[in-house]
């Protein structure tokens, strides 16, 4: 399914999900010509209809296996596989936070390396950089785990290297061109969950400077860039409790980071983590609540860019039923209509007074490695798998289409 079909929005059927928004949602105005008001979809019985206003190493404790397919023979067949990683230089960066945010793939890249190594398969690193494509027809790889975040500093350049390697006829792990257009831009994503019947926090796109907050969002907020991951410009004090400070937060992150924003309804209940891994037999669900050790503003749980340096800020435990079940179709859901592949991290948050599971973030390249600080390995590991067990099966897939 192409992009064009996803956007245009056609209803489905949806069998035994029943979803309602908490009145304070329902924004549904169609007066404002650029700056979007979306509420969540609603979905009662059978059809969708959205409504679209204006444009350190914690040890987590196991209870449930969850294998993975590892097809060893067919791993055989590989006969070189590359890793593909993002050229990261300060200068390609606004800000300091953004550069630290993306300079540790290098050293994860090298992880990947040595743990393909000890599958007993020939591997080498190679950098998405100008010289890519070409370095790519010399070494003529099998399969390309794709690492690659950012071209230049910028994400929505990233499309570049899935391009490269379709021109090329290489395979390659993580989405594709559409799932990277998709997982990078908030306001796309965020439009597309609604399509699926997704729930999303009502929120609001924003492009200029100056461009109001419109009040009917209600209140708190919380205001992220439309481009870029691993909580970039959420800091301690992202989470607004005035329309005043809401504005004042979008004008400093626009002119900071010179891109669009999304002001969004923050919803106060227990943060999930929710990873999707696709092991060419079954789309498998693996999924952990995180327990915050303290409110990094002194009134809301949340994940801020700072707790990323802090090895105790939270810790996970597992998500019980019935919320589980209803998580799991609705991330299997997610991952297929956002055009996901291979593997995919979601964020939700689950209202404390309507107990609906919000999906808030969508990235389809999450970070792929065996640092135990990374959330999809520690969250796998939640569930008895390993990272070993996961970049087996994953190459294994690929490596089954070779025999």
């Amino acid at each position: 399914m192409g992009i064009k079909e996803l956007l245009g929005l056609k209803k489905k059927k949806v069998d035994g999900l029943e979803v309602k928004l908490p009145d304070r949602a329902e924004i549904a105005t169609s007066s404002t010509p650029r700056n979007d008001v979306v509420g969540e979809a609603s979905v009662a019985g059978k059809d969708i209809k959205t409504e679209i206003a204006v444009p350190a190493v914690r040890v987590p404790k196991i209870r449930k296996n969850i294998k993975v397919r590892i097809d060893k023979a067919a791993l055989k067949n590989l006969n070189l596989v590359i890793v593909a990683f993002s050229h990261v230089e300060r200068e390609f960066f606004p800000t300091k936070d953004s550069y630290e945010a993306e300079v540790e793939v290098e050293e994860r890249a090298a992880e990947v390396v040595e743990r393909v190594k000890s599958l007993g398969i020939p591997v080498k690193a190679l950098t998405g950089d100008q010289y890519f494509l070409t370095n790519l027809l010399v070494d003529k790889p099998d399969v390309v785990i794709n690492l690659v975040d950012t071209l230049r500093g910028k994400d929505k350049l990233q499309t570049s290297v899935p391009a490269a390697l379709e021109l090329s006829n290489v395979l390659y792990t993580g989405a594709g061109m559409e799932g990277l257009v998709i997982g990078n831009n908030r306001n796309l994503t965020k439009r597309l969950l609604m399509a699926y019947g997704i729930p999303t926090p009502a929120f609001q796109f924003i492009r200029r400077v100056g461009t109001g907050v419109n009040e009917d969002l209600g209140l708190p907020l919380i205001v992220k860039l439309n481009e870029s991951g691993g909580s970039v410009g959420i800091d301690n004090k992202a989470v607004k409790e005035t329309i005043k400070d809401a504005q004042r937060k979008v004008n400093n992150m626009i002119t900071t980071y010179k891109l669009p924003v999304i002001v969004e309804q923050f919803v106060d209940g227990p943060e999930i983590t929710v990873v999707v891994f696709d092991d060419g037999t079954k789309k498998r669900v693996y999924m952990g609540q995180k327990v915050f050790r303290k409110k990094p503003d002194g009134k809301h749980f949340f994940t801020s860019f700072e707790s990323y340096d802090d090895e105790r800020a939270y810790t996970y435990k597992h998500v019980e039923e019935p919320l589980a079940t209803k998580i799991q179709q609705l991330a299997v859901r997610a991952f297929t209509g956002l055009q996901h592949k291979d593997y995919a991290k979601f964020d939700v948050r689950v209202d404390d007074d309507t107990n609906i599971p919000y999906f808030t973030d969508s990235n389809p390249n999450t970070a792929f490695g065996p640092d135990m600080g990374l959330p999809m390995t520690e969250v796998l590991a939640m569930h008895g798998v390993s990272f070993d067990e996961v970049l087996a099966a994953l190459l294994s897939k690929y490596a089954r289409r070779l025999g």
